[in-house]
């Protein structure tokens, strides 16, 4: 038998009875609607029953709302807020978003704003929640707290880094650009017991066979134009610690030679000198190339990679778990929010249908670039459709599925919001063949909300 799903508690606290049983009518065939005439009542509320949503006055004999609001949080923080009143005073507003509101609604409640916003507060508080407890039990499980992802894929290679660390066993992280093998090499060193020795990187790609050579095994003085001094190289560098590779597959015949006698004895010489150097390193490499098909084409020595190969790491294509781009969305905008000042408290699930329809070529460092341009370029509290880039949206509306189409559409066309609302709906009503409760699900809102739409629109919503 299947668990009961559970219902969300909103506690809706008014000093007038009309506006107290409205709300409650309006609300209970989604939530399990607690009521309190005053703030004083509601405190009560708050001590014996847990409440996920406070729905409250502002002007109320006695204590009023703000004050009610900000008790609420300091017992649970984790409470959504969401003030109301029939004084339009933008002050009030102002100070209670930086109290910790959620929203600021006028009275008369407009009940299709107020579902909306709902759903919309409680996605992003599912969000949040999720991301704090993903990156505490990292942080606890796997010291990963810069690997953010919650899809099974992820969690498959969670698994194989907590297994590789520990070991003195060189790691092959395999994954295309742009997927984070880096951050996975990192997570790999903070977890091994070489964590307090050095780590360092070296980005092959970016060098000359010379200059390679020189900067892992250095050079002595005068070895070559230049070398005006003696300098020690990276695996010197690294000693008791870790060395990265990146893009090893770019690194040259010629230091391919040297880079193998260095994994078998764990000696080499610096370019231009006699003195054997003995280090003690625990070698990571990195790749966004296939390197055995690299050896069967005759581009990479067979004899390095059977030692590179040891344990191998396949790191996993955003578009391979497009279920995590909501988290790593709520991840960047919390990072670029504070990078530059910006106000952002969300994004809304349009915006968040078309992310997360997106193949992603760049994979995460193009879907953090991205949320770092909308948020920079953003103009309001929340991130929309509107502030993906043209050129996502474009891609989605060519290649996607219906419903990204859908989202898009009012975004590109010069119908109105409500329009582009009504299109929305009964298209995903249509692809649904007219089934309320699998289109309510598609859309992330209540069957509810779609009767009350359907009626507007002079639809005939009949079949559940």
């Amino acid at each position: 038998m299947s668990a009961e799903k559970t219902v969300t508690t909103v506690l809706v606290v008014d000093d007038d009875k009309n506006t107290r049983d409205g709300l409650e009518r309006a609300l209970r065939g989604d939530y399990h609607v607690l009521l309190a005439e005053s703030g004083e009542r509601a405190l009560a509320i708050l001590g014996s029953a847990p409440v996920a949503i406070l729905l409250s006055d502002v002007r109320m004999p006695g204590m009023d709302g703000l004050t009610l609001m900000k008790r609420a949080m300091a017992r649970d923080p984790s409470t959504i807020c969401i003030l109301l009143t029939a004084y339009g005073n933008v002050e009030t507003a102002v100070e209670a978003m930086k109290l910790g509101a959620y929203d600021f609604l006028m009275k008369p409640v407009n009940l299709d704003h107020l579902d909306l916003l709902l759903k919309r507060a409680l996605r992003s508080s599912e969000m949040e929640s999720e991301n704090v407890s993903l990156r505490e039990q990292l942080d606890s499980k796997y010291g990963m707290e810069s690997i953010v992802g919650n899809s099974p894929v992820m969690h498959q290679m969670f698994e194989a880094i907590r297994q590789a660390a520990p070991t003195q066993a060189t790691v092959l992280i395999q994954g295309e650009s742009g997927t984070g093998k880096e951050l996975v090499a990192h997570a790999i060193h903070r977890l091994s017991s070489r964590s307090k020795g050095p780590f360092v990187a070296v980005h092959c790609a970016s060098l000359s066979p010379t200059l390679l050579e020189s900067e892992l095994f250095g050079h002595e003085k005068g070895s070559f134009t230049g070398a005006v001094a003696q300098r020690r190289g990276r695996f010197e560098l690294a000693d008791g610690g870790t060395l990265f590779l990146d893009e090893v597959s770019e690194i040259d015949p010629s230091v391919q030679v040297k880079l193998l006698r260095v994994l078998e004895e764990r000696t080499f010489e610096r370019v231009g000198g006699s003195e054997t150097v003995e280090v003690d390193i625990r070698l990571i490499v990195a790749t966004n190339r296939r390197l055995k098909a690299m050896v069967d084409a005759g581009k990479f020595r067979e004899d390095l990679f059977f030692r590179l190969d040891v344990i191998n790491i396949n790191l996993p294509r955003l578009r391979e778990r497009l279920d995590d781009v909501p988290l790593l969305c709520t991840l960047f905008l919390s990072e670029f929010s504070e990078k530059h000042g910006k106000t952002i408290d969300g994004v809304t699930p349009d915006a968040v249908h078309i992310l997360s329809s997106y193949s992603w070529p760049g994979n995460v460092r193009e879907l953090r670039n991205t949320v770092e341009k909308m948020v920079v370029l953003s103009r309001g509290g929340k991130l929309s459709a509107r502030d993906v880039p043209p050129n996502i949206r474009e891609a989605v509306k060519t290649v996607a599925g219906p419903f990204a189409r859908e989202a898009t559409a009012g975004v590109a066309a010069a119908d109105s919001l409500a329009d582009a609302e009504k299109k929305m709906i009964l298209q995903a009503l249509k692809r649904n063949d007219g089934n309320i409760t699998r289109t309510a699900q598609a859309l992330g809102i209540s069957r509810r909300t779609i009767h009350r739409k359907l009626k507007a629109y002079g639809v005939d919503g009949t079949q559940t």
